[in-house]
């Protein structure tokens, strides 16, 4: 990715610089990218990649030019900003830009699908992941990271084991029942036959091949489908297919087993169930899995090791601001056991590992390197009032990340269609005074108003608001557009200080008369049908967690 200064703000990717030119570092006249800024901080040694480089393919790695370009940088830096930064300075903010841009997309796929990444083991891979492993697992509150032998490879070797499949889905649209069950098994052999054929033709003989059956299931009146796999499916032992007993089975097949299936899974991505709505079946598919040749994976043999564990070199690498002595292992020296602590590094030939302060490197019985946080990371720190190249970008960064994944909450927990399948609403977060931070590129339409509803908030407010605290508006007069958009407004707290407002507005989530519309005599609260689309003037404290 390439790294930019564009006068204010600290820029990294979406551009790449690709393998030609590549990297500055390259000879090939690229721009700086990541992998300069690495070798900048001494954490890619030159000497010890592949000498394959320049016009000839039989040079080094060329760290003078990195220099050359960062002390340019660093001027053009100081002369825009007024801000004095070292070229190592310049080199890791361009990385910490880099490493919350890494992180925050494993937040967007991990809350999308409603997993909670702190609970899982990082895992590390490409010959470059090594490098930005324990600051990515810090950025996302991580504490353990697992990288393997052939991480820098494991493309390839992934490749390489990679099961042969090939997939076939026919729509069913029928409610969930015993007869739709009995139903649709004679399109699941249909299709079990066709993708079957495809595996067969690739060369995998017929004993070798699974046979995967899954229901796209559904809420009546929903579009959202949830993936069931069944096995087996109405004992289908009697069928000519083989039973597939393997790491799919979830159920029996029976609708009690399926159902309770569907639910378990629903909640886990959305919150909610929706008791007594029947399940829909859109959709009938199958998967052949050809299995292709495994590897065992057994404990490796390794050559006695001469005297105990000792670097190859020593080295010097900037981390959090500072340069630090780190000294330089090499791979194929480690043994099962082994144990290095940060700071320091390990080189190998497809990749390299960084270790960075209060991390620890272990290595497994199988060969594997696990990386885990044993000092407590401190989080807190003063970071001053003038605005700073880096800092900017990254907090743009977090922060739009946080209303993304408001979003992302928002449609999954939504029962409105409107909300979760037509995304019609937009999340934002404003600061004390109201006045907007950064939104997520949800509907434009409700961002124009947005902070004069938080502003109604604080001004009413203020005095009883507390930590938990939820509020609804959508009073058009106190910065609500139609009756519809129903604004939730939460304020956030920490040692006393107000932080910025979470904000979300949507459309037709809740129930009325007329979808969408309601005729200015609306404003007049009516109290008699509960339920009635009524403008919220003053705001309402909707719950306190």
């Amino acid at each position: 990715s390439i790294c930019t200064f564009d006068g204010a703000r600290f820029r990294v990717g979406p551009a790449s610089a690709g393998a030609n030119p590549g990297p500055a570092c390259y000879r090939r006249g690229g721009p700086l990218t990541v992998t300069d800024c690495n070798v900048m901080l001494g954490k890619i040694d030159p000497a010890l990649f592949p000498q394959v480089f320049g016009p000839s393919g039989n040079l080094p790695l060329d760290g003078e030019v990195v220099r050359a370009k960062f002390v340019d940088l660093a001027a053009k830096v100081a002369e825009d900003s007024g801000r004095v930064r070292t070229p190592p300075q310049i080199a890791e903010g361009f990385l910490r830009v880099a490493v919350e841009n890494m992180a925050n997309a494993i937040k967007h796929i991990s809350v999308e699908r409603g997993y909670d990444v702190t609970e899982y083991t990082l895992c590390c891979f490409g010959g470059a992941g090594g490098q930005h492993a324990c600051l990515v697992a810090d950025a996302l509150g991580m504490t353990r990271v697992f990288i393997h032998p052939l991480a820098g490879v494991l493309s390839a070797y992934g490749m390489g084991l990679a099961d042969v499949r090939a997939m076939r889905q026919k729509a069913v649209e029928s409610q969930l029942s015993t007869a739709s069950l009995e139903a649709v098994r004679p399109v699941f052999a249909e299709l079990a036959s066709l993708a079957r054929a495809e595996v067969e033709a690739q060369g995998i003989s017929a004993d070798r091949i699974q046979i995967k059956r899954t229901l796209h299931l559904k809420y009546d009146g929903t579009d959202t489908t949830l993936e069931i796999p069944l096995v087996p499916l109405l004992d289908l032992q009697s069928s000519t297919e083989p039973m597939d007993r393997g790491p799919h089975t979830v159920n029996d097949g029976t609708v009690a087993a399926i159902v309770a299936d569907f639910e378990r899974r629903y909640r886990v991505q959305y919150g909610f169930l929706m008791p007594g709505k029947p399940m829909v079946i859109e959709a009938a598919a199958v998967e052949a899995i050809g299995a292709a040749a495994t590897v065992e994976e057994t404990a490796p043999s390794f050559a006695a090791r001469e005297g105990a564990l000792a670097p190859f070199k020593s080295g010097s690498v900037y981390m959090a601001g500072a340069w630090h002595a780190a000294p330089v292992f090499t791979r194929e020296r480690l043994r099962p056991g082994d144990t290095i602590a940060g700071p320091a590094v390990i080189a190998e030939k497809n990749a390299t590992t960084v270790i960075e302060p209060g991390w620890e490197a272990q290595v497994t019985a199988r060969d594997h390197l696990t990386l885990e946080r044993v000092v407590a990371i401190e989080r807190m720190h003063a970071i001053g009032t003038t605005a700073d190249p880096v800092l900017l970008e990254v907090f743009n960064n977090l922060f739009m990340a946080i209303a993304e994944q408001m979003g992302v909450t928002l449609a999954n927990t939504a029962y409105s269609v409107n909300i979760k399948e037509r995304l019609d609403f937009s999340c934002a977060l404003f600061d004390a005074q109201g006045h907007l931070i950064a939104n997520a590129p949800h509907m434009p339409v409700h961002l124009g108003s947005m902070g004069e509803s938080v502003k109604t908030i604080i001004d009413r407010r203020a005095a009883t608001m507390q930590a938990g605290d939820v509020f609804v508006l959508n009073a058009p007069y106190n910065g609500g557009t139609h009756l519809p958009d129903v604004t939730v407004i939460a304020p956030v707290f920490l040692d006393e200080f107000t932080l910025p407002v979470k904000r979300s507005r949507g459309d037709a989530n809740v129930p009325g008369p007329v979808p969408h519309r309601e005729p200015l005599s609306s404003l007049i609260p009516d109290p008699s049908p509960v339920g009635r689309r009524e403008a919220r003037d003053s705001p309402s404290p909707i719950g306190r967690n």
